[in-house]
């Protein structure tokens, strides 16, 4: 479905915690993992110029086209004043995945400064972040000192992923179920890698954010949702637990 052209050498989390143990890491097949060492890319999420089939097979958000999946619900963040949109969540069973593109260099990508500045502020504010080799490339795992429903100590989990495309930043951040090995990390990395990404063509400074559009069938909700925490030029997730805002909006 899809054509890949040569390409240049160029944190939210729910509030459920977990008992305290060691982070694992998020595994993917043997062949997703060879395929992500090789290019991360290699198996999506796409760039528009590599769309070749249907444009109405996607939901159009925007800045990214997405393949809608059963049993997957997506909503999205608004900000509080002006209500435009900021970030997509993607939900399946326990576990979120939050959706921010950003623009990037024509010479190089951004994910490894990102994942640089993320693991630093991790660390400065008491979190804990190691990197390892995920699914779609290098991801950081962090842990966030919680209280459990029981009332024991515990952590809150969050997988950070970075891609970098032609022109383009994707930042994905897993949380709930989807932070650890899990069916349902395998389902939402694979609505991540069917993700289209329209970066478009007019020149934009690098860390600005690509503008959603909220679609005509859209329902907006008073339910809580995740709020982005960063300035619009600057991807890098914020240090602390990332929290929950509320206002959202349920499309489909």
């Amino acid at each position: 479905m899809f054509g890949r052209k040569k390409r240049s050498k160029d944190a939210q989390a729910d509030n459920s915690a977990v008992a305290k143990t060691d982070l694992p890491e998020t595994p993917g097949t043997p062949e997703e993992d060879t395929a992500a060492a090789s290019d991360p890319r290699a198996l999506g999420p796409w760039d528009e110029s590599e769309l070749t089939g249907e444009r109405e097979d996607y939901i159009d958000l925007g800045c990214i086209l997405l393949k809608p999946v059963a049993g997957v619900a997506v909503r999205m963040d608004l900000e509080e004043k002006s209500q435009r949109p900021r970030a997509l969540n993607v939900d399946y069973k326990d576990g979120s995945v939050q959706l921010q593109a950003f623009s990037a260099p024509k010479s190089s990508g951004l994910w490894d400064d990102v994942r640089r500045e993320l693991v630093e502020g991790l660390r400065r504010d008491r979190g804990q972040a190691t990197v390892s080799e995920g699914p779609l490339g290098l991801q950081v795992n962090a842990k966030f000192s919680a209280t459990t429903a029981s009332g024991q100590p515990g952590y809150r989990l969050a997988r950070f992923v970075g891609i970098d495309g032609p022109r383009w930043f994707l930042r994905a951040v897993y949380t709930g179920g989807a932070a650890m090995p899990s069916t349902t990390a395998e389902v939402l990395d694979d609505v991540v890698r069917s993700l289209v990404i329209v970066r478009g063509h007019d020149p934009m400074p690098p860390r600005d954010l690509l503008q959603f559009k909220v679609p005509e069938n859209a329902t907006p909700q008073n339910a809580e949702g995740r709020t982005p925490e960063q300035p619009v030029r600057d991807p890098q997730p914020p240090a602390s637990a990332p929290r929950r805002g509320p206002e959202i909006t349920e499309i489909g």
